[in-house]
């Protein structure tokens, strides 16, 4: 495994706040349309699959993207690949902001998703190299919550500025943050460089040999299960708490917000967690929080606590789930061959984006059936099996 030594906290923490930075600004990418889907629909006259193809156009890219994108971070370094991955975020949001129709639409989206696929390759490799050993736990803690604010920033910056400059303006904006980012990195890029691959290295472990490791492919299932969760919940569990409580569209969309405000909590305990337990423990934390968090999705499935506990068996879903968070990074990194962390974290997070491209379009026929119940309980059975996934991973990192 690639490591660090031991540096002084203020350092550490300067390189954890940078590639926080880095990881808010690709979570942002990912909301970057789906806020302003009722817009382009009125606009373009689109219909719900066709904004709905956005996103599987950006998660399929992206997907794709993230399994090469570590060759890449492994071979150049982590720094130049982050500093085009930003440029290519930029680009996004200025043909967003000039669209002329559903074609525009998908470009954008295409290029968001080609910006995002670098960024846990390029994330994990600072943070591995850089990051003293001892302190990894909080690191990916503040990976993960960086990543949550993220998610929650962008549908209150650009809803809030289409109100008052338009929805056009908006993207400008946001490509304004996109460039406030970059120089921020860029004045601070000494604490990102990255050791690249040497070519002894290269011929010890050839370039593709990880790929017939079992317990890279483990970790992939362990990714692609997981989300589908996540996946379930962004995408219908305000529909599902409409529709079986009879709750208001505000309410259930307040709960969306919860969980992801609970999943952010739960992942600043789990950086502590994760710190004392250390790595060798890591899929034990992970497989017990997972299970927790199943159990709690398939209460809020049945119904039978009624609306509220519905409601608040969610966010103890996503507490659950955010606890295990740097304990899933630390897991990856026990399982990752020395030299090998872009290509491995690349591949094994492509999982995440396959998770997010296929879930809504297989739980979407359950919901069109009104099997909202179902549609919940099904995807917390997905949770059960990623708790599989994570104990396998550990028993092969050991073996």
């Amino acid at each position: 495994m690639d490591s660090a030594p031991v540096v002084p906290l203020a350092k550490d923490a300067k390189v954890m706040s940078l590639v926080g930075l880095a990881h808010a600004s690709s979570h942002f990418g990912h909301m970057l349309l789906p806020p302003l889907f009722p817009v382009f629909m009125q606009e373009f006259g689109l219909s719900f699959a066709q904004v709905g193809l956005l996103m599987s156009v950006f998660f399929v890219i992206s997907g794709v993207g993230q399994a090469l994108a570590g060759f890449v971070v492994d071979k150049l370094g982590a720094r130049p690949v982050l500093f085009a991955a930003l440029g290519t975020f930029f680009l996004a949001c200025i043909t967003a902001s000039h669209a002329q129709g559903y074609t525009w639409l998908i470009v954008a989206a295409a290029l968001a998703g080609l910006a995002n696929s670098p960024f846990h390759p390029i994330d994990f490799s600072i943070l591995n190299q850089r990051v003293s050993t001892p302190r990894l736990g909080y690191a990916f803690s503040m990976h993960g919550l960086s990543g949550s604010l993220g998610w929650a920033l962008t549908p209150i910056l650009l809803v809030g500025l289409m109100g008052s400059i338009g929805w056009r303006n908006a993207y400008l904006v946001t490509a304004g943050v996109y460039a406030l980012v970059f120089v921020v990195l860029l004045i601070n890029r000494d604490q990102l460089v990255t050791t690249v691959v040497r070519k002894a290295e290269a011929h010890e472990a050839s370039s593709i040999a990880f790929l017939k490791l079992p317990v890279v492919w483990w970790c992939f299932a362990f990714f692609l299960l997981s989300t589908i969760t996540l996946a379930v919940v962004q995408s219908y569990s305000a529909s599902i708490l409409k529709a079986m409580h009879g709750v208001t569209l505000q309410a259930a969309t307040a709960t969306l917000t919860a969980y992801m405000l609970s999943s952010a909590v739960g992942i600043l305990v789990g950086g502590f967690v994760s710190a004392r337990l250390g790595a060798q423990r890591s899929d034990k934390v992970v497989a017990v929080c997972m299970s927790v968090g199943a159990v709690c999705m398939m209460l809020a499935g049945t119904g039978w606590l009624g609306a509220l506990g519905s409601m608040a068996l969610l966010a103890a879903t996503g507490f659950a789930v955010g606890i295990g968070g740097p304990s899933r990074d630390m897991m990856i990194k026990r399982a990752t061959p020395k030299g090998a962390t872009g290509r491995v974290y690349g591949t094994v997070y492509s999982g995440l984006d396959v998770g997010f491209a296929i879930a809504p379009l297989i739980f979407g026929l359950l919901m069109d059936r009104a099997l909202y119940s179902l549609t919940m309980i099904t995807s917390a059975f997905a949770l059960i099996l990623a708790v599989f996934a994570a104990l396998a991973v550990g028993r092969r990192t050991q073996a």
